[in-house]
Protein backbone atom coordinates (compact mmCIF):
# COMPACT_ATOMS: atom_id res chain seq x y z
CA UNK A 1 0.00 0.00 0.00
CA UNK A 2 1.21 3.48 -0.79
CA UNK A 3 -0.16 6.94 -1.42
CA UNK A 4 0.79 8.11 -4.91
CA UNK A 5 -0.29 11.70 -4.41
CA UNK A 6 -2.21 13.87 -2.02
CA UNK A 7 -4.01 17.12 -2.79
CA UNK A 8 -4.72 19.53 0.04
CA UNK A 9 -7.16 22.45 -0.07
CA UNK A 10 -7.79 24.92 2.79
CA UNK A 11 -6.26 22.63 5.42
CA UNK A 12 -4.47 24.30 8.35
CA UNK A 13 -1.93 26.72 6.80
CA UNK A 14 -2.31 25.33 3.26
CA UNK A 15 -4.50 27.03 0.66
CA UNK A 16 -3.58 24.44 -1.95
CA UNK A 17 -0.86 21.83 -2.24
CA UNK A 18 -0.37 18.84 -4.54
CA UNK A 19 2.35 16.36 -3.56
CA UNK A 20 3.48 13.35 -5.58
CA UNK A 21 5.09 10.83 -3.24
CA UNK A 22 7.56 8.01 -3.72
CA UNK A 23 6.35 4.50 -2.90
CA UNK A 24 9.44 4.18 -0.70
CA UNK A 25 10.94 6.75 1.66
CA UNK A 26 9.96 10.42 1.51
CA UNK A 27 11.75 13.04 3.61
CA UNK A 28 10.27 16.49 4.22
CA UNK A 29 12.79 18.87 5.75
CA UNK A 30 12.75 22.49 6.79
CA UNK A 31 12.69 24.76 9.81
CA UNK A 32 10.04 24.54 12.52
CA UNK A 33 6.58 26.09 11.92
CA UNK A 34 6.79 25.74 8.13
CA UNK A 35 4.01 23.16 7.69
CA UNK A 36 5.77 19.78 7.96
CA UNK A 37 3.54 18.44 10.74
CA UNK A 38 0.41 19.85 9.07
CA UNK A 39 1.28 17.92 5.90
CA UNK A 40 1.63 14.64 7.83
CA UNK A 41 -1.57 15.43 9.68
CA UNK A 42 -3.43 15.88 6.38
CA UNK A 43 -2.40 12.37 5.29
CA UNK A 44 -3.47 10.95 8.64
CA UNK A 45 -6.84 12.71 8.46
CA UNK A 46 -7.36 11.57 4.86
CA UNK A 47 -7.00 7.96 6.01
CA UNK A 48 -8.73 8.03 9.39
CA UNK A 49 -11.12 11.03 9.07
CA UNK A 50 -9.92 12.46 12.40
CA UNK A 51 -6.81 14.29 13.52
CA UNK A 52 -4.34 12.92 16.05
CA UNK A 53 -3.76 16.52 17.21
CA UNK A 54 -7.23 18.10 17.44
CA UNK A 55 -10.58 16.87 18.73
CA UNK A 56 -12.45 19.64 16.90
CA UNK A 57 -12.75 19.03 13.17
CA UNK A 58 -13.43 22.61 12.12
CA UNK A 59 -10.08 23.65 13.61
CA UNK A 60 -8.54 21.90 10.60
CA UNK A 61 -10.17 24.32 8.17
CA UNK A 62 -7.97 27.21 7.08
CA UNK A 63 -9.02 30.55 8.56
CA UNK A 64 -11.68 32.47 6.62
CA UNK A 65 -12.57 29.52 4.37
CA UNK A 66 -15.75 27.44 4.35
CA UNK A 67 -14.30 23.93 4.03
CA UNK A 68 -11.17 21.82 3.81
CA UNK A 69 -10.71 19.11 1.20
CA UNK A 70 -8.21 16.24 1.22
CA UNK A 71 -7.86 13.96 -1.76
CA UNK A 72 -5.43 11.12 -2.43
CA UNK A 73 -4.65 8.36 -4.90
CA UNK A 74 -4.08 5.11 -3.03
CA UNK A 75 -2.28 2.18 -4.68
CA UNK A 76 -2.76 -1.31 -3.23
CA UNK A 77 -1.02 -4.02 -5.27
CA UNK A 78 -1.40 -1.87 -8.42
CA UNK A 79 -5.11 -1.31 -7.80
CA UNK A 80 -5.73 2.42 -7.54
CA UNK A 81 -8.54 4.15 -5.69
CA UNK A 82 -9.35 7.77 -4.97
CA UNK A 83 -10.08 8.78 -1.39
CA UNK A 84 -11.66 12.15 -0.65
CA UNK A 85 -12.62 13.86 2.59
CA UNK A 86 -14.43 17.19 2.81
CA UNK A 87 -14.56 18.89 6.22
CA UNK A 88 -17.20 21.55 6.83
CA UNK A 89 -18.34 23.18 10.04
CA UNK A 90 -21.56 21.22 9.68
CA UNK A 91 -19.85 17.85 9.29
CA UNK A 92 -17.77 15.67 6.99
CA UNK A 93 -18.29 14.00 3.62
CA UNK A 94 -16.42 10.83 2.67
CA UNK A 95 -15.91 9.48 -0.84
CA UNK A 96 -14.14 6.53 -2.39
CA UNK A 97 -13.79 6.61 -6.18
CA UNK A 98 -16.25 9.53 -6.19
CA UNK A 99 -18.99 7.49 -4.47
CA UNK A 100 -20.34 8.80 -1.17
CA UNK A 101 -19.52 6.64 1.84
CA UNK A 102 -22.08 6.93 4.61
CA UNK A 103 -20.43 4.79 7.28
CA UNK A 104 -17.07 5.84 8.69
CA UNK A 105 -16.20 2.19 9.36
CA UNK A 106 -16.48 1.43 5.62
CA UNK A 107 -13.96 4.19 4.90
CA UNK A 108 -11.21 4.01 7.50
CA UNK A 109 -10.20 0.39 6.93
CA UNK A 110 -9.07 1.24 3.37
CA UNK A 111 -5.95 3.34 3.97
CA UNK A 112 -3.87 2.03 6.88
CA UNK A 113 -1.59 4.49 8.68
CA UNK A 114 0.81 4.20 11.58
CA UNK A 115 2.10 7.50 12.94
CA UNK A 116 4.79 8.30 15.47
CA UNK A 117 5.03 11.85 16.76
CA UNK A 118 6.40 13.49 19.93
CA UNK A 119 3.04 13.66 21.74
CA UNK A 120 2.71 9.88 21.46
CA UNK A 121 4.21 9.72 24.94
CA UNK A 122 0.63 10.29 26.11
CA UNK A 123 -0.06 6.64 25.30
CA UNK A 124 2.21 5.65 28.19
CA UNK A 125 1.96 8.66 30.51
CA UNK A 126 -1.63 9.87 30.38
CA UNK A 127 -4.97 8.53 31.60
CA UNK A 128 -6.42 5.20 30.38
CA UNK A 129 -8.59 7.02 27.84
CA UNK A 130 -5.49 7.73 25.73
CA UNK A 131 -4.62 4.03 25.58
CA UNK A 132 -8.19 3.05 24.71
CA UNK A 133 -8.13 5.68 21.97
CA UNK A 134 -4.95 4.08 20.60
CA UNK A 135 -6.56 0.62 20.66
CA UNK A 136 -9.73 1.84 18.97
CA UNK A 137 -7.86 3.71 16.23
CA UNK A 138 -5.58 0.82 15.32
CA UNK A 139 -8.25 -1.89 15.53
CA UNK A 140 -10.68 0.14 13.40
CA UNK A 141 -8.07 0.02 10.65
CA UNK A 142 -7.21 -3.63 11.19
CA UNK A 143 -10.69 -5.18 11.46
CA UNK A 144 -13.42 -3.91 9.16
CA UNK A 145 -16.16 -4.62 11.75
CA UNK A 146 -14.45 -3.20 14.83
CA UNK A 147 -15.63 0.38 14.34
CA UNK A 148 -19.28 -0.66 13.97
CA UNK A 149 -19.12 -3.01 16.98
CA UNK A 150 -17.55 -0.24 19.09
CA UNK A 151 -20.21 2.23 17.91
CA UNK A 152 -22.99 -0.17 18.85
CA UNK A 153 -21.36 -0.80 22.23
CA UNK A 154 -21.14 2.94 22.97
CA UNK A 155 -24.81 3.43 22.05
CA UNK A 156 -25.87 0.60 24.35
CA UNK A 157 -23.61 1.92 27.10
CA UNK A 158 -25.26 5.35 26.84
CA UNK A 159 -28.74 3.78 26.93
CA UNK A 160 -27.81 1.74 29.99
CA UNK A 161 -26.26 4.71 31.79
CA UNK A 162 -29.21 6.95 30.97
CA UNK A 163 -31.58 4.33 32.36
CA UNK A 164 -29.52 4.01 35.53
CA UNK A 165 -29.61 7.78 36.01
CA UNK A 166 -33.24 8.52 35.18
CA UNK A 167 -35.14 5.62 36.67
CA UNK A 168 -36.17 5.41 40.32
CA UNK A 169 -35.64 2.06 42.03
CA UNK A 170 -39.43 1.72 42.58
CA UNK A 171 -40.27 1.78 38.84
CA UNK A 172 -37.13 0.03 37.58
CA UNK A 173 -38.06 -2.24 34.64
CA UNK A 174 -35.83 -5.27 35.20
CA UNK A 175 -36.69 -7.02 31.94
CA UNK A 176 -35.87 -3.94 29.81
CA UNK A 177 -32.64 -3.36 31.74
CA UNK A 178 -31.60 -7.01 31.36
CA UNK A 179 -32.13 -6.85 27.59
CA UNK A 180 -29.85 -3.81 27.30
CA UNK A 181 -27.29 -5.48 29.58
CA UNK A 182 -27.33 -8.70 27.56
CA UNK A 183 -26.75 -6.82 24.30
CA UNK A 184 -23.96 -4.87 25.98
CA UNK A 185 -22.31 -8.14 27.03
CA UNK A 186 -22.54 -9.42 23.44
CA UNK A 187 -20.64 -6.41 22.13
CA UNK A 188 -18.21 -6.49 25.06
CA UNK A 189 -17.13 -10.03 24.26
CA UNK A 190 -16.40 -9.12 20.64
CA UNK A 191 -14.34 -6.09 21.67
CA UNK A 192 -12.45 -8.04 24.34
CA UNK A 193 -11.59 -10.75 21.82
CA UNK A 194 -10.25 -8.33 19.18
CA UNK A 195 -8.31 -6.26 21.71
CA UNK A 196 -6.82 -9.34 23.37
CA UNK A 197 -5.70 -10.80 20.05
CA UNK A 198 -4.12 -7.47 19.09
CA UNK A 199 -2.18 -7.28 22.39
CA UNK A 200 -1.02 -10.88 21.96
CA UNK A 201 0.20 -10.05 18.45
CA UNK A 202 2.02 -6.96 19.74
CA UNK A 203 3.73 -8.95 22.50
CA UNK A 204 5.04 -11.47 19.99
CA UNK A 205 7.01 -8.66 18.32
CA UNK A 206 7.59 -5.69 20.59
CA UNK A 207 10.06 -7.25 23.04
CA UNK A 208 12.54 -8.03 20.25
CA UNK A 209 12.09 -4.58 18.73
CA UNK A 210 12.66 -2.87 22.07
CA UNK A 211 15.79 -4.97 22.57
CA UNK A 212 17.04 -4.22 19.03
CA UNK A 213 16.73 -0.47 19.61
CA UNK A 214 17.96 -0.27 23.22
CA UNK A 215 19.69 -3.54 24.04
CA UNK A 216 17.28 -3.98 27.00
CA UNK A 217 15.20 -7.14 27.41
CA UNK A 218 11.78 -8.14 28.76
CA UNK A 219 9.61 -5.32 27.41
CA UNK A 220 5.96 -6.36 27.35
CA UNK A 221 2.40 -5.02 27.42
CA UNK A 222 -0.34 -6.06 29.82
CA UNK A 223 -3.99 -5.80 28.87
CA UNK A 224 -5.95 -4.76 31.98
CA UNK A 225 -9.63 -5.63 32.08
CA UNK A 226 -12.12 -5.94 34.91
CA UNK A 227 -13.22 -9.35 33.61
CA UNK A 228 -10.91 -12.37 33.37
CA UNK A 229 -10.34 -13.26 29.73
CA UNK A 230 -10.91 -16.82 28.61
CA UNK A 231 -13.74 -18.95 27.30
CA UNK A 232 -16.55 -16.70 25.92
CA UNK A 233 -19.20 -18.72 27.77
CA UNK A 234 -17.36 -18.27 31.08
CA UNK A 235 -16.78 -14.58 30.37
CA UNK A 236 -20.46 -14.04 29.62
CA UNK A 237 -21.48 -15.70 32.89
CA UNK A 238 -18.86 -13.74 34.84
CA UNK A 239 -20.13 -10.45 33.40
CA UNK A 240 -23.73 -11.32 34.22
CA UNK A 241 -22.81 -12.15 37.83
CA UNK A 242 -20.71 -9.03 38.23
CA UNK A 243 -23.43 -6.79 36.81
CA UNK A 244 -25.92 -8.37 39.19
CA UNK A 245 -23.65 -7.80 42.20
CA UNK A 246 -23.05 -4.17 41.16
CA UNK A 247 -26.72 -3.27 40.50
CA UNK A 248 -27.20 -1.12 43.61
CA UNK A 249 -23.84 0.62 43.21
CA UNK A 250 -24.48 1.36 39.54
CA UNK A 251 -27.91 2.80 40.31
CA UNK A 252 -26.43 5.10 42.93
CA UNK A 253 -23.63 6.24 40.62
CA UNK A 254 -25.71 6.24 37.43
CA UNK A 255 -22.86 4.56 35.59
CA UNK A 256 -21.87 1.16 34.17
CA UNK A 257 -18.95 -0.10 36.25
CA UNK A 258 -17.49 -2.85 34.06
CA UNK A 259 -16.82 -3.32 30.37
CA UNK A 260 -14.32 -2.41 27.62
CA UNK A 261 -14.87 1.31 28.29
CA UNK A 262 -12.79 0.79 31.44
CA UNK A 263 -9.93 -1.17 29.84
CA UNK A 264 -6.31 -0.11 30.15
CA UNK A 265 -2.81 -1.07 29.00
CA UNK A 266 0.36 -1.17 31.08
CA UNK A 267 3.90 -1.17 29.71
CA UNK A 268 6.65 -3.02 31.53
CA UNK A 269 10.39 -3.42 31.20
CA UNK A 270 10.84 -6.56 33.28
CA UNK A 271 9.01 -5.69 36.51
CA UNK A 272 9.36 -1.93 35.97
CA UNK A 273 6.08 -0.16 35.18
CA UNK A 274 7.18 2.43 32.64
CA UNK A 275 4.30 4.81 33.35
CA UNK A 276 5.28 5.17 36.98
CA UNK A 277 9.01 4.48 37.03
CA UNK A 278 10.27 4.65 33.45
CA UNK A 279 12.39 7.49 32.10
CA UNK A 280 11.04 9.60 29.26
CA UNK A 281 13.53 7.88 26.95
CA UNK A 282 12.27 4.44 27.96
CA UNK A 283 8.67 5.57 27.49
CA UNK A 284 9.46 6.97 24.04
CA UNK A 285 11.09 3.73 22.89
CA UNK A 286 8.12 1.78 24.31
CA UNK A 287 5.77 3.69 22.02
CA UNK A 288 8.15 3.31 19.10
CA UNK A 289 8.37 -0.46 19.66
CA UNK A 290 4.56 -0.53 19.85
CA UNK A 291 4.16 1.27 16.54
CA UNK A 292 6.89 -0.69 14.74
CA UNK A 293 5.28 -3.96 15.88
CA UNK A 294 2.10 -2.87 14.16
CA UNK A 295 3.82 -2.75 10.79
CA UNK A 296 4.16 -6.54 10.71
CA UNK A 297 0.70 -7.06 12.25
CA UNK A 298 -0.92 -5.07 9.46
CA UNK A 299 1.09 -7.05 6.89
CA UNK A 300 -0.05 -10.30 8.52
CA UNK A 301 -3.76 -9.46 8.55
CA UNK A 302 -4.14 -7.18 5.54
CA UNK A 303 -1.56 -8.68 3.20
CA UNK A 304 0.36 -5.43 2.70
CA UNK A 305 2.27 -2.89 4.72
CA UNK A 306 0.59 0.27 6.06
CA UNK A 307 1.92 3.78 5.47
CA UNK A 308 4.38 4.91 8.15
CA UNK A 309 4.51 8.56 9.24
CA UNK A 310 7.47 9.67 11.39
CA UNK A 311 7.15 13.23 12.64
CA UNK A 312 10.47 14.59 13.92
CA UNK A 313 11.45 11.25 15.47
CA UNK A 314 15.18 11.41 14.85
CA UNK A 315 15.80 14.52 16.93
CA UNK A 316 14.70 12.59 20.03
CA UNK A 317 17.09 9.62 19.58
CA UNK A 318 20.80 9.17 20.01
CA UNK A 319 22.95 7.88 17.12
CA UNK A 320 22.75 4.21 18.10
CA UNK A 321 18.97 4.20 18.54
CA UNK A 322 18.52 6.09 15.25
CA UNK A 323 20.52 3.50 13.36
CA UNK A 324 18.61 0.68 15.04
CA UNK A 325 15.31 2.32 14.12
CA UNK A 326 16.37 2.71 10.48
CA UNK A 327 16.68 -1.08 10.27
CA UNK A 328 12.86 -1.26 10.40
CA UNK A 329 12.29 1.14 7.51
CA UNK A 330 11.84 -1.31 4.66
CA UNK A 331 11.98 -0.43 0.97
CA UNK A 332 8.45 -1.77 0.35
CA UNK A 333 7.05 0.25 3.26
CA UNK A 334 6.05 3.77 2.26
CA UNK A 335 7.54 6.03 4.90
CA UNK A 336 7.11 9.78 5.20
CA UNK A 337 9.60 11.44 7.53
CA UNK A 338 9.77 15.04 8.70
CA UNK A 339 12.92 16.59 10.11
CA UNK A 340 14.46 19.98 10.74
CA UNK A 341 17.93 18.68 9.93
CA UNK A 342 18.89 16.16 7.26
CA UNK A 343 22.12 15.49 9.14
CA UNK A 344 20.03 13.60 11.70
CA UNK A 345 19.26 10.93 9.07
CA UNK A 346 21.74 8.37 7.79
CA UNK A 347 23.20 9.31 4.39
CA UNK A 348 22.34 5.87 2.96
CA UNK A 349 18.68 6.48 3.76
CA UNK A 350 18.82 9.94 2.19
CA UNK A 351 20.36 8.56 -1.02
CA UNK A 352 17.35 6.29 -1.65
CA UNK A 353 14.72 8.81 -0.54
CA UNK A 354 12.62 11.40 -2.32
CA UNK A 355 13.43 14.74 -0.70
CA UNK A 356 11.16 17.75 -0.26
CA UNK A 357 12.18 21.09 1.18
CA UNK A 358 9.42 23.08 2.85
CA UNK A 359 9.41 26.81 3.51
CA UNK A 360 6.32 28.75 4.67
CA UNK A 361 4.00 26.07 3.32
CA UNK A 362 5.72 25.88 -0.08
CA UNK A 363 6.98 22.41 -0.90
CA UNK A 364 9.74 21.90 -3.47
CA UNK A 365 11.22 18.58 -4.50
CA UNK A 366 14.92 18.69 -3.73
CA UNK A 367 17.53 16.86 -5.77
CA UNK A 368 20.49 17.85 -3.66
CA UNK A 369 21.28 17.73 0.03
Amino acid sequence: MYLEKVEITNFRNYSHLLVELSKGINIIYGNNAQGKTNLLESIYVLGLTKSHRSFIDHNLIKNNTAFARLKGILNINDYKSTLELIIQKTGKKLKIDHFDIKKVGDYISNMNIIIFYPEDLKIVKDAPGERRKFLNTELSQLYSNYYSVLNEYNKLLKMRNDYLKKTNIENFDDSYFEIITEYLIDKSLLIYRMRDQFICDLNELCADIYKDITGLESFHIQYKTNISLGNPKDMREAMREKFLSLRNVEQKLGSTMIGPHRDDLEFFLGDLNLKTYGSQGQQRIAVLALKLSEIEIFKKYKGYYPILLLDDVFSELDETKKNNLLFYIKEDLQTIITTTDLNLIDSQIIEKSKLFHIDHGTLIESKEV
